[in-house]
Parts: C-alpha cells; sequence; structure tokens
C-alpha cells in the first residue's frame, strides 16, 4: 500500500504518503491564495523524500472539504488526475474528520468541535464524540448562531482560533494535516469502511454569481 494525501479545502496547502505502517513524508504550506502554484510542487517533494515516483502509488486520499470553492477544488481535481492517470482508486474524507483524527493524536479525547475558517464571518464546523466518531453532519454558520451547540465544549481548528468569544477553549492543531487524514484513511480502509466520493462538500453558493435582472443582450 502506498497512499497519497492531499487536502486544499483550507488555507494549508497539505501533502503526505502513507505505507499503510507509517507517514513517510509530509509537506504542510499555509497560504490561502497559492493553492494551485503549491501543489503540485508539494507532491513532488513528498516523493523525492520518499525515495519514490508517483507510478509507486496505490491509492489516492483527498480532503472533500468542506471549504471554500476555488482552494477546495484544486486538491480534487489534482486527485482525480492522478487517480485517472494511475489507474487507481480514490477515496474521499471530510477534511473535519481529519482535523478531528489529528486532535486525537494531540492529546484530545473528546467530546469536541472542529471548526475552519468559512470567510464571511462564518466557520465550517462539526461536533466530535471522539476523534474518529463525528456526530451528524458538518455545517457553516456565524459562531454566534452556534454558540449554545459548543458551550462548554474544548475545539480545535483555525475557526475556533478566530472567534475565542464562542470558542474560549480552542487548542490546536490549528491546520489541516494531510498525514492525519492518510492514517485516518488506513484504519478506514482496513474496517471496510466506505469513503465519500471525490466531490466538493461545499455546503453554500460560490461567491461568483450572475447579478439579479441580468439581462442578455443578442445581435438582431
Amino acid at each position: 500500500m502506498l497512499l497519497l494525501a492531499v487536502d486544499t479545502a483550507t488555507p494549508a496547502v497539505t501533502v503526505a504518503l502513507h505505507d499503510g505502517e507509517s507517514v513517510l513524508a509530509e509537506s504542510n504550506q499555509v497560504d490561502a491564495r497559492r493553492h494551485g502554484e503549491l501543489l503540485l510542487p508539494s507532491v513532488d517533494k513528498v516523493l523525492a523524500e520518499a525515495g519514490l515516483k508517483l507510478e509507486a502509488v496505490t491509492g489516492i486520499v483527498v480532503g472533500v472539504g468542506p471549504g471554500p470553492y476555488t482552494g477546495l477544488r484544486v486538491g480534487l481535481v489534482t486527485a482525480a488526475t492522478f487517480a485517472s492517470v494511475l489507474g487507481v482508486p480514490v477515496h474521499g474524507l471530510c477534511t473535519l474528520d481529519g482535523l478531528a483524527y489529528a486532535a486525537g493524536a494531540a492529546g484530545i479525547e473528546g467530546p469536541f468541535t472542529v471548526a475552519t475558517d468559512a470567510r464571511r464571518k462564518e466557520v465550517y464546523w462539526a461536533r466530535y464524540e471522539d476523534p474518529r466518531t463525528r456526530v451528524g453532519e458538518p455545517a457553516v454558520d456565524r459562531p454566534a448562531d452556534i454558540a449554545e451547540q459548543v458551550a462548554g465544549l474544548p475545539a480545535v481548528g483555525q475557526g475556533a482560533l478566530l472567534y475565542p468569544e464562542v470558542f474560549p477553549d480552542a487548542r490546536g492543531p490549528e491546520h489541516q494535516s494531510a498525514a492525519a487524514l492518510a492514517s485516518l484513511a488506513v484504519e478506514r480502509l482496513a474496517a471496510g469502511e466506505e469513503f465519500l466520493p471525490p466531490t466538493p462538500l461545499y455546503l453554500r453558493r460560490p461567491d461568483a454569481q450572475v447579478p439579479k435582472n441580468y439581462k442578455v443582450v443578442t445581435p438582431q
């Protein structure tokens, strides 16, 4: 087994290689505006550090979000392209699940909340019973609107750090880790669990929309 994991659903451009036993190499860079520029060089970097070629990869793991449209699609398109060229499966995982798994590795047992920055003064979030068990589906909300639901719970992720009035017990990890995502995928593969399809989990409409009352002008 050799899994290549990527995630661009958050400001982190994160890539990792996992051989089914341990993480062989990883790259983590935080830059919300350069997902497309940084992802492929990051893949090259982890392959070089592991001393392996892309052809050795037996499966792709990708974070499907939730996340902003532009950054999220970079990782998903790249994952789909690699999978098609190599003829290997692509396994989708919720990005928040990867953060929750990383939180467990950092010593948080649960229950707790994961929250990432959704911009527009909102967060993508979900509650977890433990690092492997999400309660309900991910959602996008204004922090003040979910204050009662997350009260008294530790929280991880950049979204929690941005709104300390709602998440007073905010902890690390702050950013997504492809290493954690890959490790979670290895566990789920061993257990025979299903994965999400490699399609984007946006939770809301994209910023770019056709203006209201838009008139099409055609030649006479």
